[in-house]
């Protein structure tokens, strides 16, 4: 998911979207334990997807404060 694309989002759909990669990490380390995981590199896009996700949602609600 691309950076664009995570700043249209709200911040609530947002938070929403990082519980969800969250378990699909979850569900990608458990493959990967149980040697059923087809493309390793999986795990590190979502990692990055997730912290894309996380430092947008900061970015967003700092910019929510200061406007305050």
């Amino acid at each position: 998911m691309k950076a664009k694309e995570i700043r249209e989002l709200s911040v609530d759909e947002i938070v929403k979207k990082v519980d969800s990669l969250e378990e699909e990490l979850f569900n990608l380390r458990f493959q990967a334990k149980m040697g059923q995981l087809s493309n390793a590199l999986q795990l590190r896009y979502v990692r990055r997807d997730i912290a894309k996700a996380k430092t947008i949602l900061q970015e967003k609600r700092t910019a929510s404060v200061a406007q305050a």
